[in-house]
Order: C-alpha cells, then structure tokens, then sequence
C-alpha cells in the first residue's frame, strides 16, 4: 500500500474552509450562482437531451455470496458502486430511486434502472457519502438500507450531513471535514476537498460539506472523487497519498461548459484527476442514468475515449463500465 504524507496531510488540514456558517472552496472559482441558472434555463428553454436506457448487466451470482477474496466493483449506476473486499461490503453515493427529487413525482427521473435493488445486496457494512445533493444523498434509499441493515451500516459522511442523518434515527456515523480522517478495523478513511458546493433547499447552500473519500480496506486504497469540478486539490492528493490502486470519477454532466465548469469535470478534466491523484486505475461513473445537464447522455464515455487517445493513455486506464458490469478491482498489469 503506498504511504501517507502526515505532514502535508496536517498542513493541509489547517486550511480555513468555513466562514460565517458557509463552507467555500479552496479555489474561488466564479459562476454557479442563481443568475447563471437562470441564463442557463433562458438559453437552453428547458430543453434537455432526449432519455436514453443502456444495457444493464445482471451481477454474477456469486458477487452477493461469501468472503471476496480480492476486490471486486460493481457499477450500480450513476455514482452508486458496490465495492466488495474480504469481509467489507461498502457503497458509494447510493441511489435507487425514480427520480432524484425531493419528490418522487417531479424531477430528473432514472432512464437506466440500478443494476441491483437495495433488496438483492449483500450484507452493507460501510456507506460513503460525498455530499447532500438529491442525486447523491436519498432519503429513500437511505431508509431501505437503514431498515435492512439497521446499525451494522457506518456511514460515512462530510461535515454538516451528520444532523441529517440523526434527524432519522441514524447514528452509526463517521463525520469528517476535509483532510480528516478515522480508522476501522480493516484500515483508515480520509476524507479529501472537491470542488463543488451543496444543498437541498433555496436556504442550505454551503451549510454542509463536500468532497471525496479514500478508503483503505484490507491493503487496497480506493478513492471514491464525488461530484467535482476542476481544481487544485486534486494534485494535493496526489501529493499526500502518493497513488490509489483504484479512482471512480466523474464524467458526466459537463455542458453548457460556462455554467458547469465550477462543479462538474468534463472528460478531459476527469482524465487529469486520474494522473494528478496517481490512479493506478480508473472508472467513469456519473452519467448514463439520469439527465441532468445540456450533452446527450452517451456523449461523455465518447468524449473520454478521445481525451484518453489525446494523451497517449491506455483505455484500460480509465474504464468505462456497463451498468451491472462487476470487475476485479485491483489492477494486476505488470
């Protein structure tokens, strides 16, 4: 497993990350206020790509069965990833609702079903939550693992998100700001900058935190980026950690490019997030499930295939998976 910078770690740590009750980010990239959304919605008229479903793959029956002696992942949809090592079964950012809403009648609705239903995981002992928008953080979702697998889920959440949680009879939570981190029993969590913002209500913005985590589990470092624009602290995780053996980044929701730039990486940017956090590998995830944003929802794994060709990088650096689709997670080339 590659080391830790604990000095640079710390260092970083002493950053200021909140002012009067906000939390901003280390770059103070301009736009993304109410007046670019606004412009946006007049310019595109609310016109949005066309739906599309993809392929969904069905899981190996034995992906839900028994110890996974080496890592496995597997592409739920959209940010949700099921990610099995030894005895730890952890998801990402899960997602198993119609629409991403605080209504399940109106809003952004799923055109590409999850590959699994909360009712066909196995057992969940850790959840890694990136932030609090509605197509990251479901109140739904959340409840239905909650009543399956009641205290034996630890979540893990970013500063600010806890009281959420308890306001639901959820306490099993480690809560954790930027460049923090906690240990259990299979190794240590680290909770890293993003550049993004949050909220689920016209009066909640910024008042609770984003970001990635990096998780070691067993010997095996995942990083799991969230939602994110483009930014400095990228590089700084390269620096701190010195490599992941595995990287699940966004590529999707990227255009109108002046609107989105702040918040969310197009494919070229995810692909320098893969080389400035030293990813051994990579897989995309944040699109081809829900429309949210100006490209066609198939446009993002083309756009990463170019940027990919651009730079002279193998495919199989950066992968892009079927939903359902479950791969060995470590990268055993030579």
């Amino acid at each position: 497993m590659h080391g830790v910078d604990r000095q640079r770690l710390a260092q970083l740590a002493l950053r200021q990350t909140l002012h009067k009750g906000r939390f901003y980010n280390l770059d103070r990239i301009p736009g993304h206020g109410l007046r670019d959304f606004l412009r946006w919605q007049r310019e595109s008229r609310g016109r949005f790509p066309g739906g599309q479903r993809f392929p969904v793959q069905a899981p190996p029956d034995d992906l839900l069965n028994g110890k996974a002696e080496e890592p496995r992942l597997t592409w739920i949809g959209h940010a949700t990833f099921l990610f099995r090592h030894g005895d730890t079964n952890l998801l990402t950012d899960p997602v198993f609702s119609e629409r991403v809403s605080p209504v399940q009648w109106a809003g952004p609705k799923r055109y590409t079903p999850p590959a699994l239903t909360v009712d066909q995981l196995p057992p969940i002992h850790k959840v890694l939550i990136s932030h609090n928008h509605y197509d990251h953080l479901d109140l739904h979702s959340v409840r239905a693992l909650h009543g399956r697998f009641g205290e034996q889920i630890t979540w893990y959440v970013p500063e600010g998100v806890g009281d959420w949680f308890r306001k639901r009879g959820i306490h099993n939570l480690v809560e954790l700001g930027w460049w923090q981190s906690a240990p259990h029993p299979q190794g240590e969590a680290f909770f890293v900058p993003a550049q993004h913002f949050s909220g689920r209500t016209g009066t909640d913005r910024n008042r609770s935190l984003w970001g990635g985590w990096i998780i070691d589990i067993d010997g095996f470092r995942l990083y799991f980026a969230g939602d994110t624009g483009y930014g400095s602290c990228f590089s700084d995780i390269g620096d701190v950690f010195g490599g992941v053996d595995l990287a699940l980044l966004p590529i999707g929701a990227y255009a109108p490019r002046w609107f989105m730039q702040p918040v969310h990486v197009n494919p070229d940017e995810a692909v320098q997030i893969h080389l400035d956090v030293k990813a051994r590998r990579s897989v995309a995830m944040h699109w081809g499930t829900f429309v949210l944003t100006d490209e066609p929802m198939d446009e993002p794994p083309i756009q990463l295939r170019a940027a990919l060709e651009t730079r002279a990088l193998d495919p199989a650096d950066f992968l892009v998976l079927q939903h359902g689709e479950t791969i060995a997670a470590r990268d055993t080339r030579t």
